[in-house]
């Protein structure tokens, strides 16, 4: 039973680390996209750094990305900024690209 119980707490080990970086990740993605999209709405400073707060929070509110995706259709709707859907969606798979890259070169 020894080895089975091994294995079993490598694996639970290693579903908690890997779920911890998942959720690092996409944190980082979403301060990443929220720094694009605050530029693109023409915030700086502190209303951007305000701005990234709301995106990450949006985040919060469902599983998957469709909740920070309809917070920035939405600001891009409302402030009149051109973005597709498929550029927005492009964005948010290549800043959790990029963030997952810079949590791996930190570690």
């Amino acid at each position: 039973m020894s080895t089975f119980d091994d294995r079993e707490d490598k694996f639970e080990k290693k579903f908690a680390h890997d779920a911890a970086l998942k959720f690092k990740a996409e944190a980082r993605r979403n301060k990443l996209v929220g720094l694009w999209a605050a530029e693109l709405l023409g915030k700086e400073g502190a209303a951007a750094d305000a701005y990234v707060k709301e995106v990450i929070k949006a985040d919060l509110e469902e599983a998957g990305d469709e909740d920070v995706f309809r917070k920035l259709r939405a600001d891009f709707d409302a402030a009149s900024v051109e973005q597709s859907d498929h550029q927005i969606r492009r964005q948010l798979d290549e800043r959790l690209e990029e963030a997952v890259k810079q949590i791996q070169t930190e570690g």
